[in-house]
């Protein structure tokens, strides 16, 4: 029987001089192809400032005026009636749809009133809601006027269909809300 002398071999070298390089044009790669998202908040047109004596106040008649209060608690209510969040779009829906044909100076306001203390989630909830039902009734004036959705209108149908369902809403500080 012959037996055979193994050799030992040498560990071979690794070099890590260049794992530096390696991760740090991972690292950059990664930081350059990401994505990171950032919360913009609420997309809202504030008005100009207007200094308090130059203000006018303007009487609003009662039926162009749709309040919707939200107090600490999440009781919402609307034109001092209590009502669920989900049940605002179908309301204001209504309102809407009979405002269609006035004048722009006789057009819904939709005034929404929280608590300091509301629960923000409340809030947005009650915005949602008005929101939706303003573009559920351009949808349905779009399709019913051009026989198209808002989407597929020309700029000229949809400064029309802005000027028949034209929406205004009012934040203000809460009168008394119990």
């Amino acid at each position: 029987m012959v037996t055979l002398k193994r050799r030992k071999r040498e560990g071979g070298e690794f070099s890590a001089g260049s794992m530096a390089d390696i991760t740090f044009l991972l690292l950059l790669f990664f930081l350059v192809t990401t994505n990171i998202d950032v919360d913009t908040g609420i997309g809202l047109v504030l008005p100009e400032y207007v200094p308090p004596e130059e203000r006018v106040d303007t009487p609003i008649s009662p039926d162009r005026l749709v309040a919707i209060l939200v107090n600490a608690n999440g009781d919402v209510l609307l034109n001092k009636e209590i009502i669920a969040i989900p049940q605002i779009s179908e309301i204001l829906k209504e309102k809407i749809r009979s405002k269609i044909n006035l004048p722009k100076k006789k057009k819904l306001i939709v005034s929404i009133k929280v608590d300091r203390e509301t629960n923000y989630n409340l809030f947005m909830q009650t915005l949602d809601q008005v929101e939706i039902a303003f573009k559920e009734v351009r949808e349905e004036y779009s399709l019913g006027t051009y026989g198209k959705k808002v989407k597929d209108l020309t700029d000229e149908e949809y400064k029309d269909v802005r000027a028949k369902v034209f929406k205004v809403v009012s934040f203000a500080e809460p009168e008394e809300v119990k």
